[in-house]
C-alpha cells in the first residue's frame, strides 16, 4: 500500500513543477506520499491528508512531526467522503489513493473545488493487472475499472496514464 521510491520521486517532481498552494491527499497510510507531495508546496501552502484508520494516521503524524513540513501538513482521520465536503479549500493538486470502489465519488467531490488547470492524480489504476482481465472480480478491481471508464469518457478534463508501478492517472481540469 506504500508508494515506492520511484512513484514518490514522481509525486515530488510533479508537485515541484506545479508549486501548489493547496494539496489534498485521500489515503495517507504511513505518510510517505504526503511528504513527497509536500516538497513542492509554496511557503504558505498546506497539504490536507485523510486516513480512515486511526493507527495509520497516528504513525503518519509522527513522521510529519519530524519533518520540515510539520506545520504545513494537516491530518484528518475518518471517512474521506464525510471529511472532504467540510474542507473549504480550492485545490491545486489532489492525490487519490484510498478505497478503490469510492474513486468516482472522491473525484466528483473534489473536481468542483479543483482550480482550472489543477491536477488530480489517481493511483493504482491498473489494480495489479486485474482491470485488464476478461472478467473483473473483486470490489476494488471493479471500482478501479469503473473509474477508468468514467475518466475515459469525460470531456471536461485532459488525462494521461503513467505506467509506473500500479499505474498513475494524471488528470488536468480544463
Amino acid at each position: 500500500m506504500l508508494s515506492g521510491h520511484l512513484q514518490g520521486k514522481v509525486l515530488e517532481m510533479i508537485s515541484c513543477m506545479i508549486r501548489p498552494r493547496r494539496i489534498l491527499e485521500i489515503g495517507t497510510f504511513t505518510g510517505y506520499s504526503a511528504l513527497c507531495l509536500a516538497s513542492g508546496l509554496t511557503a504558505d501552502g498546506q497539504l490536507h491528508t485523510i486516513e480512515v484508520r486511526e493507527e495509520d494516521a497516528a504513525k503518519a503524524r509522527s513522521f510529519f512531526d519530524r519533518s520540515s513540513f510539520s506545520g504545513q501538513i494537516i491530518s484528518h482521520t475518518g471517512n474521506a467522503l464525510n471529511i472532504i465536503p467540510r474542507l473549504e479549500e480550492e485545490w491545486d493538486l489532489v492525490f487519490i489513493d484510498a478505497d478503490k470502489p469510492a474513486y468516482i465519488e472522491y473525484f466528483n467531490l473534489v473536481l468542483p473545488r479543483l482550480r482550472k488547470n489543477g491536477f488530480i492524480l489517481a493511483d493504482n489504476i491498473f489494480f495489479h493487472g486485474q482491470v485488464l482481465e476478461k472478467e473483473v472480480t473483486g470490489k476494488s478491481a471493479k471500482g478501479i475499472q469503473a473509474f477508468n471508464e468514467f475518466i475515459k469518457n469525460r470531456t471536461d478534463i485532459e488525462k494521461v496514464i503513467l505506467t509506473i508501478r500500479d499505474g498513475l492517472c494524471l488528470v488536468r481540469k480544463l
